[in-house]
């Protein structure tokens, strides 16, 4: 004979308690909605694998630089960076600092890296104001979980936050190169600090 199930009345002490677990346990990964993970072993091992590659603008502006990706922006990855950068998933910042280390070697041979002088990883600022809604600056978090997975592949490397609002600048989401260009011309300078 089974026992009838008896619902229980949540007290505000259960309802606080779920809402803890649902943001240290989430529900579905962020890559492909598996239960009860914020980043699934498969999810976790298609960042792991992907292979840093040169990347550059179709209409790249005069002067800049060569720019390496950790990997492509879609599936698993856009998701985890989204949820690190926009809904504070800082779990995440582990597997992606290392997939920007990984990247960094690609753009900076190990061998020059790790002779002389520290390599420094200058993030892209988030605004006084993007920070404070975040709750988090995202790059620079990024760039020193980066920093120390070099460290420990005996790279001399640290995050330094040089970069700094001079003005303000349009959101980035949905400019192309050339207005991204345009909207941070003169925005950024050196921190008083350095």
């Amino acid at each position: 004979m089974s026992h009838p199930v008896v619902p229980t009345a949540q007290t505000p002490l259960t309802r606080l308690a779920e809402a803890v677990l649902d943001v240290l346990l989430p529900d579905r990964c962020l890559g492909c909605g598996c239960p009860h993970t914020q980043l699934c072993p498969d999810c976790r091992a298609r960042l792991e694998a992907a292979q840093p590659f040169r990347a550059r603008p179709a209409h790249a502006p005069p002067g800049l630089p060569e720019t390496y990706a950790a990997a492509g922006y879609e599936g698993p990855v856009r998701q985890a960076l989204l949820a690190h950068k926009e809904r504070g998933a800082l779990g995440l910042a582990r597997p992606l600092g290392t997939a920007l280390a990984r990247a960094v070697c690609t753009a900076v041979p190990v061998g020059v890296a790790s002779r002389g002088a520290p390599l420094l990883l200058v993030p892209m600022p988030s605004t006084r104001a993007a920070t404070r809604a975040r709750g988090h600056d995202p790059t620079r978090r990024l760039a020193r979980r980066a920093a120390a997975v070099l460290r420990t592949g005996g790279v001399p490397a640290r995050a330094l936050p040089a970069l700094a609002h001079r003005r303000r600048v349009a959101d980035q989401a949905g400019l192309g190169a050339a207005g991204r260009l345009e909207n941070l011309r003169g925005a950024l300078g050196t921190a008083p600090r350095w």
